[in-house]
């Protein structure tokens, strides 16, 4: 098999992606980007701001649109593992559901049992691990039990199906200035930065989003090369052990910096986009609190895109955030 690289990544191939996403049996939705200025929603910056509301995608969060892709490129009626803290997993397990294909998902032991739970209600099996012995487990699903591993977010089928989400920014807003995209191992923040540049807004500058806790990217960035750490952040969707290799391939060429909040900001987030009528899970506010202080550079007078990407936080979360 061919070694993918940034390279591998066309527009061609974006939009093929697109078609697939939007036609998918799991029904994907061309989510609403709507104007901060319709909404409650503190600025103190005087710039053209939208939201882009992937807290409102089928599952629940924008990794829909790479599991859609993945699953059309994949023989029906396999079985599949994967590893997740939980947004990944849940599409995942819808997919399965719907394909038909037998799957099993390993997750962190600091994610949600409630996560769990649900995941098992599609009929997928689900291990919960330590963080770091992750990969170990899928790596003897793959071994011993001949199972096919999904990566949930270093995996060229999955950035394409992603970058979908830049596509629709583009429908909107054809020629924004700044886009805020929240980093986890980088599969979203690749493929929405991969397709605004591609499609030859050169001048849009693209910010990843990471918490302190969990700067993979941002430390990846600096040493040159894609590296891991201890993670540890109350953002557990942008928390994996490691930053992706083609991710990283791909950030590097398309996005102009990671920035970081930390778990207080995300917190007060969750909180603020709560009172103004907004469902946002802590890993889908980051981008939303990387704006709101300040972290992004010159946004005076801008056409700016901040992406809320996912809902999936319950009730029971929701009372651990500040009023």
């Amino acid at each position: 098999m061919a070694e993918v690289s940034a390279d591998s990544v066309t527009l061609d191939l974006l939009r093929e992606a697109r078609e697939t996403v939007r036609s998918s049996p799991l029904g994907v939705i061309n989510t609403p980007m709507i104007p901060w200025c319709q909404t409650t929603l503190p600025l103190s910056v005087d710039c053209n701001i939208h939201i882009k509301l992937e807290n409102m995608q089928r599952t629940g969060s924008f990794k829909i649109r790479g599991v859609a892709n993945q699953f059309a490129r994949r023989p029906k009626g396999g079985h599949f593992v994967t590893m997740s803290a939980g947004n990944y997993g849940k599409s995942f397990a819808y997919a399965s559901k719907h394909y038909g294909s037998k799957g099993k998902v390993v997750m962190p032991e600091t994610a949600p049992v409630s996560r769990s739970i649900l995941i098992q209600s599609f009929g997928v099996e689900v291990e919960r691990v330590p963080t770091s012995c992750l990969m170990n487990v899928v790596n003897g699903c793959v071994q011993g039990d001949n199972m096919t591993f999904l990566h949930s977010y270093d995996d060229l089928d999955l950035i394409a199906g992603h970058a979908s989400l830049g596509m629709e920014v583009l429908e909107v807003m054809p020629e924004p200035d700044v886009v805020v995209v929240c980093c986890g191992g980088g599969g979203l923040l690749a493929g929405v930065a991969a397709a605004i540049k591609l499609s030859g807004c050169d001048k849009t500058w693209i910010y990843g989003v990471e918490p302190e806790g969990a700067c993979t990217m941002y430390k990846s960035f600096i040493e040159k090369k894609p590296v891991g750490m201890d993670t540890k952040s109350i953002a557990s969707g942008l928390a994996p052990p490691f930053a992706g290799k083609l991710p990283y391939e791909l950030c590097q060429r398309y996005v102009e910096a990671i920035v970081l909040v930390n778990d207080e900001e995300i917190k007060a987030a969750v909180s603020t986009l709560y009172r103004s009528g907004l469902v946002v899970e802590p890993s889908g506010s980051a981008a939303f609190a990387a704006v709101v202080n300040n972290k992004i550079p010159e946004l005076e007078g801008k056409n700016v895109v901040c992406v809320l990407s996912g809902g999936n936080v319950g009730k029971d979360e929701l009372a651990n955030f500040p009023d």
